[in-house]
């Protein structure tokens, strides 16, 4: 059996990089983790290619190749999801669905042969012996959440790693907090389930056979939601590190309660952690409370130093849109921003997703718009009625994003955020020689040449040179992510007329 498995494109998110990649002549931030995890559920005898088509195009060869295709998805990829079924279809392939938004969408899908709700460590098995049987059944749904002692170890070899700015592997699954918005917990659960020490090391050993050097990103939701797990695998992690010359940069998510575990942050900075994304979502402790995120509660500001000052530069999640927002709560987000040296923060307008809690009382209140969320957390839509007039909500938030992206804005907060995040030694990177002067010739030529803005990068350039010679890689990655940015707001952000923020 022939089986193609094909990742759906994404749109231009936050997460997408899109603008930043062709500096450093990559295609995509992050392999497909999901299919390469499901290639290893796959029976030995299974022939297999990938297709990711945020690398390259999906060609009718590939298709007429394969017997069955795979595809999976998040809500962010449905309308590419959508296209490549029908591709399939047309050429009279069986089709197989899987993913978070065939999960738990509330819209039709495609017509599909077989669809998989759920995490597939137990299904999938089932169906191809089903298959063998020839009696395999449309739908199939987890009937539980399996132990993740039984997932594997992804394909890595089936993708080009050249293609790819960064790697990834998954420790856990689940978080147990009860955030209203979130759908993480609907899907995982929230009981975090691990995978063993032995299973990280296995994967870690794997990229490093394949000759990855660089970024490393541990994919989870909430990274210390198990903390009893994660304070025995971190020391294992750091000697695996040492032994090897610290060959991965690692970056995480994680609960801001991070913040409140010194020994923790010791630990993660010694495994090599670098990053950390934050869903600090807002400064108001009115409306943290209404989205049952009791985890951040306190001085946030002083959760952010403190994991800086353990040498990990934090990105992070904030939303607008909360039933307790008060009137400044633009300037509020714009302000903490600033204040918090977070150079690359993601703001969003609040959405319900589908059978989340925040879904379930606004759909007792009478104020769903019925309509199921974009995924895609730079677009200035909402799909309920707020209790702020909306047009306001989106110049609001239209505001913010202007405002933080604005490059003298941007560079003086990548500025400060090295200042906060002391370093003992320099970063792991894949550029070196040849290809570290090409990227920064892009960089130079399209921001410090071509820019409207030019003068904001020379003058971010020669500071770093003055005070961060050092740590240029670094600087010039923000410059590369500060203009991901700015495009990505000037394409979504002209549309609606300015309101003044107060």
């Amino acid at each position: 059996m022939k089986i193609l498995l094909v990742n759906p494109e994404f749109p231009e998110t936050y997460w997408s990089f899109r603008h930043a990649l062709p500096f450093e002549g990559k295609r995509s931030v992050f392999p497909p983790l999901g299919l390469l995890t499901v290639s290893g559920l796959l029976p030995k005898k299974v022939e297999r290619k990938l297709v990711d088509l945020n690398v390259e195009r999906l060609k009718p060869s590939q298709i007429e190749w394969a017997d069955m295709v795979f595809i999976t998805g998040m809500l962010a990829q449905k309308e590419s999801l959508h296209k490549v079924v029908g591709m399939c279809k047309e050429r009279g392939k069986q089709v197989v669905l899987g993913g978070p938004y065939v999960t738990s969408t509330i819209e039709a899908l495609p017509y599909a042969d077989h669809i998989f709700q759920g995490e597939a460590e137990t299904t999938l098995p089932q169906f191809f012996k089903d298959l063998e049987q020839g009696n395999a059944k449309r739908i199939y749904k987890a009937p539980e959440r399996p132990p993740m002692s039984i997932a594997p170890a992804p394909d890595f070899g089936l993708i080009d790693m050249r293609k790819y700015s960064c790697m990834s592997v998954q420790y856990s699954r689940g978080c147990p907090f009860s955030c209203e918005f979130c759908d993480i917990i609907e899907i995982y659960g929230r009981i975090p389930r691990t995978k063993s020490n032995s299973q990280m090391i296995a994967e870690f050993d794997a990229l490093n056979a394949l000759g990855w050097r660089g970024q490393l990103f541990i994919v989870d939701d909430n990274f210390i939601g198990n903390k009893k797990n994660v304070r025995t695998l971190l020391p294992d992690l750091a000697a695996w590190q040492k032994k090897h010359g610290y060959p991965f940069s690692l970056l995480t998510e994680a609960s801001v309660n991070l913040a409140d575990d010194n020994d923790l942050l010791v630990a993660m900075k010694e495994a090599g952690f670098r990053r950390v994304f934050l869903g600090i979502e807002t400064p108001v402790e009115e409306s943290l409370k209404e989205a049952q995120k009791s985890q951040n509660r306190g001085n946030l500001l002083d959760s952010v130093r403190n994991i800086q000052a353990h040498g990990m530069e934090v990105m992070a999640g904030f939303i607008v849109g909360f039933d307790n927002d008060p009137d400044d709560i633009f300037e509020r987000q714009i302000n903490f921003i600033r204040e918090s040296a977070i150079p690359m923060a993601m703001v969003g307008m609040l959405n319900a997703l589908p059978d989340t809690q925040l879904w379930k009382r606004l759909e007792r209140e009478g104020r769903l718009l019925g309509e199921d969320a974009t995924g895609n957390n730079t677009i200035s839509t909402v799909n309920f009625v707020p209790k702020m007039d909306v047009d306001r909500l989106i110049a609001g938030y239209q505001r913010i994003m202007r405002t933080i992206y604005k490059p003298s804005e941007y560079y003086q907060r990548a500025l400060d955020s090295l200042i906060r995040t002391p370093q003992d030694s320099r970063e792991v990177n894949q550029y070196k020689g040849l290809k570290a002067l090409t990227t920064f010739l892009r960089l130079a030529f399209r921001l410090g040449v071509m820019d409207k803005e030019r003068k904001e990068f020379w003058r971010f350039f020669l500071c770093a040179v003055r005070e961060h010679r050092d740590r240029m890689t670094e600087l010039l990655r923000h410059a590369a992510m500060g203009y991901h940015f700015r495009k990505l707001n000037e394409s979504y952000g002209d549309q609606y007329v300015e309101a003044p923020l107060t």
